[in-house]
């Protein structure tokens, strides 16, 4: 069938998906790239002003690749207590801009403000960080997104010009890089999101929550069987588990995971450290996952 034999309503409909989809992408780039350095900004200025103050106690400190001059940058690790007083650990990255003060080492203590509600990133900060918005690279992100939209826009022009052949839009099908394209790119970032936002068997945002206002406590492991199913040939583990809580109420909890084969022997242990919430005992998840968190 020729393009001038297709149903102009079909191809008014792959056109529509194409623009939906493409607005969709160019809008979560927008938000990502652009909107999120003042929602940033304005979670940082709300947790100093209102956040809980904490202690803390730096265990190692990694010199990692400055972001200019002057300064020096460490990936460390944290210990202190969360909102619920339970002594936590915790990775995190900062900038040093006066190195000379070597505020940054093993050993020492500084001072965080953690937010109370856990909503928004930054989930806690240094106390006394200065936020700011560098215009001149805020500029640059608005430039490249608009140069994004720009191309996205004259490919729609070039395309009309060069494949309908007076037919209009005819010329497009499920396969046209117009629609293939969006759907891909979405399609790895759902996914990529769903892979890199979850923590063992627990989504980010709920392990957030359970690391900052959970308790820790040790769990009897009841039974350890694999549900069938596997991601990159790693078995899901459902893991049923017995602990009591702090009002010493024996509690059962289920929980899934994805186990690495060389860490199966997580299945065999009688005991694991778990960390629940004290108003719903029943979410938990496992201290060795929430302390990689970072």
């Amino acid at each position: 069938m020729g393009t001038e034999d297709k149903n102009p309503w079909f191809a008014l409909g792959i056109l529509a998906a194409s623009a939906i989809a493409w607005f969709i992408l160019l809008i979560g780039y927008f938000r990502s790239w652009v909107l999120l350095i003042f929602v940033t900004k304005r979670n940082i200025e709300t947790i100093k002003a209102e956040g809980i103050c904490r202690e803390a106690k730096i265990l190692s400190a990694v010199k990692i690749v400055s972001p200019g001059p002057g300064y020096e940058s460490y990936d460390l690790s944290l210990s202190f207590k969360n909102l619920a007083d339970t002594e936590i650990i915790q990775k995190t990255s900062v900038n040093d801009s006066k190195p000379h003060e070597r505020r940054y080492e093993v050993g020492k203590k500084v001072d965080l403000v953690i937010d109370k509600e856990l909503k928004h990133i930054p989930y806690f900060i240094f106390a006394g960080a200065e936020v700011s918005i560098k215009t001149t690279r805020l500029a640059f992100i608005i430039i490249g997104w608009v140069l994004l939209f720009a191309i996205v826009v004259a490919y729609y022009i070039f395309s009309y010009q060069y494949e309908s052949h007076g037919t209009g839009w005819r010329f497009l099908s499920f396969g046209h890089p117009l629609l293939i394209c969006p759907v891909v790119l979405l399609f790895y970032r759902y996914i990529g999101g769903l892979i890199f936002n979850r923590i063992g068997g627990t989504s980010l945002g709920e392990a957030i929550l359970i690391k900052f206002k959970g308790v820790k406590t040790t769990a009897k492991m009841i039974n350890a069987n694999q549900t069938g199913t596997y991601i990159n040939e790693q078995p899901m583990i459902r893991f049923e588990l017995e602990y009591t809580d702090s009002m010493q109420q024996v509690r059962r909890a289920s929980l899934k995971k994805i186990v690495n084969l060389l860490d199966l022997s997580i299945t065999k242990q009688e005991t694991v450290d778990i960390f629940y919430l004290k108003d719903q005992p029943e979410r938990i998840a496992f201290a060795s996952d929430l302390n990689e968190i970072s």
